[in-house]
């Protein structure tokens, strides 16, 4: 119970903090509270005041009111560590595509890593600040950071994507316990960007499926088991080097060529209806290895999704158009 109302505070807290991509900290978004340090150098700061008192030890009130002081010091040098500081998301990078942009693209399952600038305007250094997860479900994996005097750290967080669609990044935390651990100063951040989550592809996908005859033609093209067409003719001195097929030179040493005139004959379409499974996510991860194996072999495809059609077509772009539309989906 007590931890259903604790999520539901949180959740009902983090609603009401600004969606952002630049959080600037001041006193009004940073907190500060004692440590389990903190909450133990107390306690004992307590009990030499009074065994000072009952004993009467000037000594023992010297060393209470100074280790009093110390910690007055360290709580104030600790919340100015991290107020002041100013954190940018830059355009996060993910291990599934080669650039970056504004959202993210994944593939579910895969991780993703959001690249955060610590910066400030002051002459003194800000040593240890931590940037994790908020609602990480284990313990929180934080990256360190010494941000130099009137000048600025990078920081990577990382996490972890789980299911297909448009999702908004995670929000983060910031903290630092520096300079004597005794209290922990934070803040939490929500990022206004978000990431797009392609479906996983399928592990072992069957083969391409057949081409479809363009209006006007007749037959079927065939695949092969491997999932290339086989629309291919011996070489020919002349022909392009995109049109050699280097995968089944490797195999036979023979060279071979695309047969251009026999692929404005077929289309290849990659169609939800017919992929050959039931449940919608396994279709979509089957659709989603076949447009990676569709422009692996360089191939125009198109895509048919219920109340979508995207034309064949080929290219970094196409490939991108019909992943979105599987995430989307």
């Amino acid at each position: 119970m007590i931890g259903v109302v604790r999520k539901r505070f949180r959740q009902w807290w983090q609603s009401r903090l600004p969606l952002t991509d630049t959080w600037t900290l001041t006193q009004r978004n940073v907190y500060i509270l004692p440590t389990r340090a903190g909450w133990m150098l107390a306690i004992t700061l307590l009990v030499l005041l009074i065994a000072s008192i009952n004993y009467q030890l000037n000594l023992g009130y010297l060393l209470t009111f100074m280790l009093a002081g110390a910690a007055v010091v360290g709580m104030h040098v600790t919340h100015g560590n991290l107020r002041g500081i100013t954190m940018n998301l830059i355009a996060g990078r993910a291990d599934s595509t080669p650039e970056n942009s504004s959202i993210q693209s994944i593939f579910a399952g895969n991780i993703a890593q959001l690249e955060v600038r610590l910066s400030h305007l002051r002459k003194s250094q800000r040593p240890s600040i931590g940037l994790a997860l908020l609602d990480d479900a284990h313990a929180p994996h934080w990256a360190w950071a010494d941000v130099p005097a009137q000048s600025s750290s990078t920081v990577n967080v990382a996490f972890k994507a789980q299911r297909r669609g448009l999702h908004r990044i995670p929000a983060l935390q910031a903290e630092t316990r520096y300079p004597m651990g005794t209290f922990r100063v934070w803040t939490v951040w929500r990022p206004k960007s978000e990431v797009l989550v392609y479906p996983a592809p399928e592990p072992y996908a069957p083969p391409l499926p057949p081409g479809e005859p363009r209006s006007g033609g007749g037959g079927a093209a065939r695949v092969q088991q491997s999932g290339e067409f086989d629309g291919v003719r011996a070489y020919r001195r002349g022909d392009p080097l995109k049109l050699v097929v280097w995968k089944k030179a490797a195999k036979s040493d023979e060279l071979v060529s695309r047969d251009t005139q026999q692929a404005q004959r077929y289309e290849l379409w990659l169609d939800f209806a017919t992929c050959g499974t039931t449940e919608i996510e396994a279709k979509l991860s089957r659709l989603t290895a076949w447009v990676l194996a569709a422009d692996k072999l360089g191939s125009d495809y198109g895509l048919r999704l219920p109340g979508r059609e995207i034309k064949p077509s080929s290219g970094e772009a196409h490939k991108r158009a019909c992943l979105e539309a599987l995430a989307l989906c």
